[in-house]
């Protein structure tokens, strides 16, 4: 029974880490500002869960007892730090919610798309406002933001302490702002959940804690936005294009569990149901006035779907699209995927004509799918030797070993050895 009581205890730990880390710390630091101490506080709590737990019991309600110990940790901390009549009235303000909270048996509130709206306010630098969001609302550490954003662990650390510093500082609300503040947070907002999803994407079979579920919880978070926001097409744009990628997602690998590359997907595995809720958001959003990054990307997957139907997927559309997309956003990972619709419809050395171009990134000296883009297109152009280096860099580079497998294959069909 201890062993099983252990388990149980880690187990019931680790999920609500995975669904409920940003609720719990949006609402820990709701009247605070201080995102960095609600943190601190929560992980003394988690802590303090693998102790208990295990001995005790897992506790009926267990966010409720984990946020009742998180802020009594954060009183501990005020008391410290803190002193007079204001210090004291904030301190009860707090002490009456443990209560309310250890002996409440309704839901939580989830304030976490207040608190990403905080997180994305003018007075935080734009570029810190989406890696803040990821890490505030499912608890990444600064490494795993930084590889999302292709910057330095420790640069990202710096940034996001100092961002965190400023929430605190300037008081800013967690409130969803007025209509006419909305736009500029608006982006900030669906940046942070489009790379929430890319993250558990980039996990299909579900294999690492650390990113499992987040697929899902990128969607719920964009259903979430659509609902407050449903007039505004960007936050459609963003869910269609989340509910394309989603739809494939069983096909994404074969029955002995290999990888399978989007060309060479069975079109008849993907969720019909996703792709028709995707298609109508598209259709919605594509009435309204403006069109915006994730409106292209979702048409992007619109031209791809048409495979459906036995059809080939529309390459002049999607070498269209990406270069409007380029324009937009002038990222280097647009280009790279704006070279393989180039590479469709020019041949593989006007696709490689565009991988040249960003030789120059630093960005892209450790990022796999430039290297596995540009040795697919060596290859194609008959360039064996270039290409097989290349391949080699994006399989040292390349984590989930089905794509590296698949890139080993690659390679050896093309020097003609075994798999190593």
């Amino acid at each position: 029974m201890p062993a099983e009581n252990s388990a149980l205890a880690h187990d019931t730990a680790a999920a609500i880490a995975r669904q409920s880390y940003g609720k719990l710390v949006a609402f820990l630091a709701r009247r605070t500002r201080d995102l960095a101490s609600a943190e601190d506080a929560l992980s003394e709590a988690f802590a303090a869960a693998l102790v208990d737990w295990p001995a005790g019991g897992v506790p009926k309600n267990p966010e409720a007892w984990l946020l009742t110990v998180a802020r009594r940790k954060q009183i501990d901390a005020l008391r410290r730090q803190q002193s007079g009549e204001q210090a004291t009235g904030h301190l009860q303000l707090m002490a009456d919610e443990v209560a309310a909270t250890a002996a409440s048996e309704a839901m939580l509130p989830d304030d976490r798309l207040s608190l990403m709206f905080a997180c994305a306010h003018p007075a935080i630098d734009r570029a810190i406002r989406a890696p803040l969001i990821l890490q505030t609302i499912l608890g990444f550490d600064a490494a795993t933001v930084g590889s999302a954003f292709l910057v330095s662990p420790a640069t990202m650390a710096q940034r996001l302490v100092r961002a965190k510093n400023k929430i605190r500082e300037a008081g800013i609300p967690f409130d969803v702002p007025e209509r006419n503040e909305l736009a500029e947070r608006l982006d900030s907002v669906l940046e942070a959940i489009y790379a929430a999803f890319a993250e558990g994407w980039s996990d299909p079979a579900g294999t690492e804690a650390r990113r499992r579920n987040l697929a899902d919880e990128g969607i719920w978070l964009g259903r979430l936005v659509v609902s407050l926001l449903p007039e505004e097409p960007e936050a459609l744009g963003l869910l269609s294009l989340m509910l394309y990628a989603q739809s494939r997602r069983e096909a994404r690998r074969d029955a002995c569990g290999e990888y399978m590359p989007l060309a060479e997907q069975d079109p008849q595995l993907w969720d019909a149901k996703l792709i028709d809720e995707a298609e109508t958001l598209l259709r919605r959003a594509s009435t309204m006035p403006g069109t915006g990054r994730y409106q292209l990307e979702a048409a992007v997957q619109s031209a791809h779907v048409v495979r459906r139907l036995g059809c080939s997927s529309d390459w002049a559309a999607i070498e269209s699209i990406y270069a409007v997309l380029l324009r937009i956003t002038g990222s280097p990972v647009v280009a790279i995927n704006r070279s393989v619709a180039v590479a469709e419809t020019s041949g593989p050395a006007a696709g490689l004509a565009v991988l040249d171009e960003l030789a120059g990134d630093s960005r892209l000296t450790n990022y796999q799918p430039y290297w596995a883009a540009r040795a697919e297109l060596l290859a194609r152009a008959g360039q064996v030797d270039a290409a097989a280096a290349a391949y080699e860099r994006a399989i040292g580079l390349e984590a989930d070993p089905a794509v590296r497998r698949f890139l080993q294959r690659r390679r050896s069909e093309l020097v003609g050895a075994p798999p190593r």
